[in-house]
């Protein structure tokens, strides 16, 4: 698991002293991995040059087989969604995030 965060690396490098996250982080503050996926917030009515919250499970092939971007900041799939969407890319399947023929490298 990798998380992608568009904060200042200081900012970031305290939250995880203070949190002891057990996953890594990376720092994209000139938003060039955001861009990349599709989840850069330019401007909104909520937020602007930011992410928008979103998940990618990605395969061992590094084909894209769940996503989830949010349309607001306060969105998110629930855990149980997530786990069932994990649970079925580690067995080889379409978890539902994406058509059958949806995919591509990452």
């Amino acid at each position: 698991m990798i998380a992608v965060v568009t904060q200042r690396s200081e900012k970031v490098r305290r939250y995880i002293e203070d949190t002891g996250l057990p996953f890594n982080i990376l720092v994209d503050d000139e938003r060039v991995v955001v861009k990349l996926y599709g989840v850069w917030h330019r401007i909104g009515l909520d937020a602007w040059d930011i992410a928008r919250p979103a998940v990618f499970l990605v395969d061992r092939d590094a084909t894209i087989r769940y996503l989830f971007v949010a349309g607001r900041q306060d969105e998110f799939p629930t855990p149980d969604e997530l786990l069932e969407a994990a649970t079925r890319v580690d067995a080889g399947g379409n978890p539902g995030g994406l058509p059958s023929d949806a995919g591509g490298g990452a």
